[in-house]
């Protein structure tokens, strides 16, 4: 990116202003440990909306998402109506897919549910896996865990939607419950 600096190759896109944005994500967001639960809230959330579609869309559309829906609090999200769905499916700043917008109500109702959004906090890094050296090269970094799938179905059992294994590993990624950065990338491992 022209600053001598080694990044995971993800990071790396062609010039523009995608460029500045997935850098920036790279080197100030993504694997950096994250405990705050009303932004694991957002970070689920967009994980979800981030399924079968790339994560530059989303990024594109992030500020976007935080006004529709009301920076993700969750007493907030948990209590949209109907008509809320309706607004949000004529939101052309966000992904409009009905049942990713309805799991993510039925999301924030399942972490208003837990108690405090530190107590989705405590859940989501209860599943959190021991450091790891990191891996060479993005090919060996896995789509899924023992940890992620076990997180999913607990996830599951509480009422969640649209966190399936492989959500549940990228949400692990982003927040820095798992550090996959690779072994070159300047970026230092997240401390737990």
């Amino acid at each position: 990116m022209g600053d001598g600096l080694i990044r995971c190759s993800w990071a790396e896109v062609r010039p523009g202003p995608d460029a500045e944005l997935y850098r920036d994500y790279h080197d100030r967001e993504w694997g950096r440990a994250l405990k705050d639960g009303t932004a694991l809230f957002e970070r689920l959330s967009l994980e979800a909306f981030q399924s079968g579609l790339s994560w530059l869309i989303i990024l594109r559309k992030r500020d976007n998402f935080r006004r529709a829906f009301h920076g993700f609090d969750v007493d907030k999200v948990a209590g949209f109506t109907d008509a809320d769905v309706q607004r949000l499916m004529s939101d052309s700043g966000i992904v409009r897919n009905r049942a990713k917008i309805e799991a993510t109500v039925a999301n924030a109702r399942a972490a208003v549910d837990l108690g405090s959004p530190q107590d989705l906090s405590d859940l989501l890094w209860s599943f959190a896996p021991p450091p790891r050296p990191r891996f060479a090269d993005l090919s060996e970094i896995p789509s899924t865990s023992a940890e992620s799938k076990a997180m999913a179905r607990e996830l599951k059992r509480r009422g969640f939607r649209f966190v399936g294994p492989t959500t549940a590993y990228a949400l692990m990624q982003a927040t820095g419950m798992v550090d996959d950065h690779i072994s070159g990338c300047w970026v230092q491992p997240a401390a737990h």
